[in-house]
């Protein structure tokens, strides 16, 4: 049964890695006939200007930044359309389920009007926690001033009074062993209640307690 099951996921894997491009389109870099963007390489012409190395390195960031978004707007909609959807986009990605609901959570948080086109993914990150008026008042801020997403965390954390900031006691890790499709069911039923998984477990033993 298991080696059936070995079988399978390496069968699924092999046909996952023939629908990955060995070659990305040109389009998503336009110039120069000697730039090529392979799955695993981006070669380029030695005789380079600087001034284009620069525009294809902040083409490449706009594209890294903009596939958090699309991933997370691939789920969202699925929400509305596949139950099995996390476990499919598991499958395709090869992401961890935290990392496909942190982006989710965030393009959810964002509908596409009050995105940002001037800051990253992970500026909205830091501050999708947040009402909707201290978002906006926050990425105004960072905006304005350019701040980087490490500027941005230290300057909320600075803007929390001492009073206000609850004293952290200790944290301790657990470590669970649990059977596959166990660990399946609390994620659906994690996904139901919008929750990460470990937020999940934790709202019920805290309930239970």
């Amino acid at each position: 049964m298991a080696t059936d099951q070995l079988k399978g996921r390496t069968k699924e894997s092999h046909r996952r890695s023939e629908r990955v491009p060995a070659e990305i389109p040109a389009t998503l870099l336009p110039g120069d006939a000697s730039i090529a963007m392979e799955r695993t390489r981006l070669r380029l012409p030695e005789n380079l200007p600087l001034d284009e190395w620069c525009r294809i390195g902040d083409r490449i960031l706009s594209i890294s930044d903009s596939s958090a978004w699309w991933v997370g707007d691939w789920l969202a909609f699925g929400q509305q359309q596949y139950s099995d959807r996390y476990q499919r986009a598991m499958r395709e990605t090869m992401l961890d389920y935290q990392t496909l609901r942190n982006y989710v959570w965030v393009a959810k948080k964002f509908a596409p009007p009050r995105r940002r086109v001037k800051l990253t993914f992970q500026h909205h990150m830091e501050v999708a926690g947040l009402p909707e008026e201290q978002q906006n008042h926050w990425l105004d801020f960072a905006e304005r001033f350019k701040w980087s997403r490490n500027e941005l965390r230290r300057q909320i954390k600075a803007s929390t009074a001492p009073d206000e900031i609850t004293p952290r006691t200790g944290e301790v890790e657990l470590s669970l062993r649990l059977a596959e499709n166990r660990v399946r069911r609390w994620e659906e039923a994690a996904q139901q209640s919008n929750k990460s998984l470990t937020d999940w477990i934790s709202a019920v033993l805290d309930s239970a307690a």
